[in-house]
C-alpha cells in the first residue's frame, strides 16, 4: 500500500506516512487528522483521501455535481473596510478578505482543515521536518505582466522576518529566526533582544523552487503560509512604495479599482487569471459601520447580497426572514481577557490567578453566547484543534480568590479597567459584563471601557487589561506561537516563560499525534497556571446571504474566497 506512494511533487512519500496510516487503522488518529497531516507532509488531497479510504475500507464519497455558474454581476458584501497599505502587517480578517481579492497565498487551508497547494503547486518535507521544499506554479503572472517566481517568495519571507517590518508572521516561523542583541538598552539597562531571519535559511533552488532550512522541526509550515498576513506581494513591492492601495499589483482574480477606508472598496474581474474563469464582474465591499442592526437591515432590504458576519443575538431575526441562506461554522474563534504581566497589578501572578478563580466560564458562555459553542479553559487551544488535550474544568472559588488577593497585598480588593470592542456585536461586551459581576464578590472591581473598533485596534497591544477577539487557526500551536511566545509582535500579554517556549517548540515538531497531544498537556498547563488570560468560550461564526448568492462557502477563519461565487 505504501511502497510506491508518491507525494504531490512526484517524489517518494514522507517516511512518516506509513506510521500515520497505521495510526488511522488502529483508531489512534481520526480520519480528519490523518488527512490533515498527510497533506502537510506533501501528499495531494486526492491521494490522501484515497489512501484513507483504502485503510479504513470507507469509499470516498464523490462531490455532488455543481451547477454551472452564471457569469456577470457585482456582489455587494457588507463588511468593515479598512486601510490595507502593507499586507505583511495587516491585523484583521476583514483586511485579509480585502487583500485576498487580488493577492494570493502559497497554500490554502480549507474548511475541512486540510491544507492544499495554491501558488505553490506542491511541497515536500525532510524526515526531520527541518527542510521544506516548495515547488511554485509556472503559469502564474502578476497583473502588471511579470512572471511569478522564486524571487517573489524569497522577498516576502525575508521581509516578514525583518524585525523592522513588525509582521506577526515572525511568530509563526520561529525555526527561521534567531534572537540577537539590538544594540539598545531598556529602562533598566538590560539589552533589548530582537528576532531576525537566520542567514541562509531561505534558499532559491531554481526559478520555481524555494527551500526553507529550519533550526528546529515544524509540522505546521504549510498552514502558517496561509496566515492572513502572509499573502505574496510582488518582489518590487517595497521599492515601488510599499503601499498596496497606491500600487495594487497582484496574482489574484480581481484588480483593485477604489478604496475609501470606512466606506467602500471595489474590485473588478481581472482578465488572464491563472485560476480559470471568475464568474463575478466584481465585488463591492460596503462598510455599514459598527451598529449590528445596520447589517441586518441592509440584507433584509436588499442593499447587500452577503454579510461578513452576524451576531448570536441576530440569529432569531435571520431565521424569520425569507429569501436568505444562513451559514454557520464551528470554529476556534474566541476572545481572551488578557492581562499584561509587566503592568501593575498584573505583575503579581496571584492577582491574575485571583481574577480567574472568580470566573465560571460555563455560565459566561450561556450569558454571552446562549450556550452555543464550547467552554474555554484559559489556554487558547480549542477542542476542535487536533493537538488539544482536555484539562480538568476550572472551578469558581471565591475563598481562593480572596486569599490570593490578600497574599498579593490587596486584602481589601483591587480596581482594574478592561478595554473591549463593540465591533462584532454584543457578545464580548456581554462576556465582560458577566466577568465583572462574577469578580465583584471577591473584591475585584472591573471598570469596562467599551471602544469603537478603530480606537480599540489602536490600543490592543498596549492596554494593561483587554478583551481581545482572536480568529480561528487550524492548529493550537499556530495561535500560541503568534500570541504567547516570548518577544513576538502579537504577544499582547507581554508573556515570557522559557519553559513554555521550550514545550511549545517541542510540541510543534512532534509528528506522532498521540505524542504531540501528550506534550500539549504540558503546554496548556503552563499557560493556564500562569493565568495570563481568562478565556470564557469558543464560538461558532454565523452569516447569511440572499438566496441568489451561489458558490459561497463559510470558512472557520472567515477567509472568504469570492473567485468562484456567482449570482443566480
Amino acid at each position: 500500500m505504501y511502497k510506491n506512494l508518491r507525494n504531490a511533487a512526484g517524489g517518494p512519500a514522507h517516511a512518516h506516512v506509513p506510521e500515520l496510516g497505521e495510526a488511522l487503522r488502529r483508531g489512534a488518529v481520526s480520519r480528519r487528522e490523518f488527512l490533515r497531516t498527510a497533506c502537510l507532509l506533501g501528499l495531494s488531497a486526492g491521494t490522501a483521501y484515497a489512501l484513507a479510504g483504502r485503510i479504513t475500507g470507507e469509499a470516498v464519497v464523490p462531490r455532488a455535481r455543481a451547477q454551472t455558474p452564471k457569469t456577470g454581476g457585482v456582489l455587494r458584501m457588507g463588511m468593515r473596510v479598512r486601510e490595507i497599505g502593507d499586507p505583511a502587517t495587516i491585523d484583521s480578517v476583514t483586511q485579509s478578505n480585502q487583500v485576498r481579492t487580488f493577492l494570493e497565498y502559497l497554500t490554502r487551508t480549507g474548511a475541512d482543515n486540510v491544507t492544499r497547494p495554491y501558488l505553490a503547486e506542491s511541497w515536500e518535507a525532510s524526515d526531520d521536518l527541518k527542510t521544506w521544499t516548495f515547488h511554485l506554479r509556472r503559469d502564474v503572472t502578476w497583473s502588471n505582466g511579470d512572471a511569478f517566481n522564486a524571487e517573489d517568495v524569497i522577498f516576502n519571507i525575508t521581509r516578514w522576518l525583518d524585525p523592522a517590518v513588525g509582521s506577526s508572521n515572525i511568530g509563526l516561523f520561529s525555526g527561521l529566526v534567531e534572537e540577537v542583541d539590538s544594540g539598545k538598552k531598556d529602562d533598566s539597562g538590560k539589552a533589548v533582544m530582537v528576532k531576525r531571519m537566520i542567514a541562509g535559511s531561505v534558499e532559491k533552488v531554481d526559478e520555481h523552487s524555494v527551500r526553507l532550512h529550519l533550526s528546529k522541526p515544524d509540522l505546521a509550515i504549510p498552514e502558517s503560509l496561509f496566515h492572513f498576513s502572509a499573502p505574496i506581494a510582488h518582489r518590487r513591492f517595497a521599492e515601488e512604495g510599499g503601499d498596496l492601495r497606491a500600487n495594487p499589483v497582484g496574482t489574484g482574480p480581481f484588480m483593485l479599482e477604489s478604496l475609501t477606508p470606512g466606506e467602500r472598496m471595489t474590485v473588478q474581474r481581472r482578465t488572464g487569471y491563472w485560476g480559470g474563469d471568475v464568474p463575478l464582474d466584481g465585488v463591492d465591499f460596503i462598510d455599514l459601520g459598527e451598529d449590528p442592526s445596520a447589517m441586518l437591515n441592509a440584507l433584509q432590504s436588499g442593499q447587500i447580497d452577503l454579510a461578513y458576519e452576524f451576531s448570536i443575538d441576530q440569529v432569531a431575526a435571520l431565521e424569520g426572514m425569507g429569501g436568505i441562506t444562513i451559514f454557520e461554522q464551528v470554529t476556534a474563534q474566541t476572545a481572551v481577557a488578557r492581562m499584561q504581566s509587566d503592568k501593575a497589578p498584573f505583575t503579581d501572578k496571584k492577582v491574575r490567578q485571583a481574577l480567574i478563580a472568580c470566573l465560571d466560564n460555563a455560565k459566561i458562555l450561556e450569558i454571552a453566547y446562549r450556550g452555543r459553542g464550547a467552554v474555554g479553559e484559559n489556554h487558547h487551544v480549542a477542542p476542535i484543534h487536533p493537538e488539544y488535550f482536555a484539562l480538568p474544568h476550572l472551578q469558581q472559588d471565591y475563598a481562593r480568590a480572596k486569599a490570593l488577593l490578600a497574599e498579593a497585598g490587596f486584602p481589601d480588593g483591587v480596581k482594574v479597567e478592561i478595554a473591549v470592542t463593540n465591533a462584532t456585536g454584543t457578545w464580548e461586551g456581554s462576556a465582560v459584563e458577566a466577568m465583572k459581576a462574577q469578580c465583584a464578590p471577591a473584591g475585584i472591581d472591573i471598570a469596562i471601557n467599551v471602544m469603537p473598533a478603530a480606537m480599540f485596534w489602536d490600543i490592543w497591544l498596549d492596554a494593561p487589561f483587554c478583551m481581545t477577539p482572536w480568529t480561528h487557526r487550524p492548529l493550537g500551536v499556530m495561535v500560541l506561537n503568534l500570541a504567547y511566545r516570548s518577544g513576538v509582535p502579537w504577544n499582547e500579554a507581554h508573556y515570557s516563560n522559557p519553559a513554555f517556549d521550550a514545550a511549545l517548540t517541542e510540541a510543534s515538531g512532534i509528528l506522532d499525534a498521540e505524542q504531540r497531544r501528550a506534550k500539549m498537556q504540558e503546554v496548556e498547563r503552563i499557560l493556564q497556571d500562569d493565568a495570563v488570560i481568562a478565556q470564557p468560550l469558543w464560538r461558532p461564526v454565523i452569516t447569511a446571504g440572499l438566496d441568489k448568492v451561489q458558490g459561497f462557502a463559510m470558512h472557520p477563519t472567515q477567509y472568504y474566497d469570492l473567485a468562484k461565487v456567482w449570482l443566480a
